[in-house]
């Protein structure tokens, strides 16, 4: 959605190219996410990259599953994800090498609301209400952790080939708090209670505080709002040949889900 990409062969080998210049208005910087690819296939848990120059990131084709929301529902799949995302939070930061983003979703959607009103977007008259949102989840979901992010994972970013599982896409990598990651990831893979509560559990190696879940819930709620200013902005600025007015409205809908959820629970 953020991307052109290719599978191109060369004798025996293959490769994914991926071609994409910065996207200013998503944060998305080519030379964040190659430092990024670099750090995480040096850390184990990314394809190599062959590759690289403005515009184009060459990588290590991967003979593998796609995992989808369905295959990550699995608690045998469940259990292998929470070291993958932890070694994405400990292992990457020690390889990577130069300038590094911080990836934090309260700033990203007040510059969406920005970037939104630039482009006269016909969404400029729902701004003020998600921006009184994002301000009362910033304020609940502290005190922070900080640790190297993905920041977008979507089921089809894991691979399984069959023995171990990757993590592709490094485009919004970042520090940031490790419950955008873990409420990010139930989210898009549409997660029951008990298995938010898993995967808590699993990752601090504790048992889950109400603090704990309050503070995760509204990070998970903040990061449902990013995905839909995201399609929001995308609706006014990409190019890509992608049906992103569906998938405001299928994120939307999510969304307000959530948060009407947490306005029950927690106010």
């Amino acid at each position: 959605m953020t991307n052109e990409n290719f599978l191109v062969s060369d004798g025996d080998k293959r490769f994914v190219v991926r071609l994409g210049d910065d996207i200013a208005v998503h944060h998305v910087s080519r030379s964040n996410e190659f430092s990024a690819s670099e750090a995480a296939h040096a850390a184990g848990i990314s394809p190599a990259v062959r590759y690289h120059e403005p515009g184009v990131l060459v990588l290590d084709y991967i003979e593998s599953k796609t995992l989808t929301a369905e295959d990550i529902r699995s608690p045998v799949m469940l259990e292998q994800i929470v070291p993958l995302i932890k070694a994405c939070h400990q292992r990457v930061p020690q390889y990577f090498k130069g300038p590094a983003k911080i990836f934090w979703v309260f700033h990203v959607l007040r510059d969406y609301a920005r970037s939104l009103e630039a482009a006269e977007s016909p969404f400029v008259g729902n701004l003020p209400e998600y921006l009184r949102i994002a301000s009362e989840l910033e304020k609940i979901s502290g005190p922070y952790d900080i640790v190297f992010g993905h920041n977008d994972l979507l089921p089809a970013n894991f691979l399984d080939d069959g023995d171990r599982l990757w993590l592709i896409d490094w485009d919004y990598a970042g520090f940031n708090t490790p419950l955008f990651d873990l409420g990010g990831m139930a989210s898009n893979s549409q997660l029951s209670e008990e298995q938010q509560r898993f995967v808590l559990e699993a990752y601090f190696d504790t048992q889950v505080t109400e603090g704990l879940w309050k503070r995760y819930e509204a990070v998970k709620v903040a990061s449902l709002l990013r995905e839909v200013m995201w399609s929001m902005v995308s609706e006014s600025y990409s190019t890509l040949d992608f049906d992103y007015r569906d998938y405001t409205q299928a994120s939307l809908m999510a969304f307000e889900t959530a948060y009407q959820e947490f306005a029950r629970m927690f106010k």
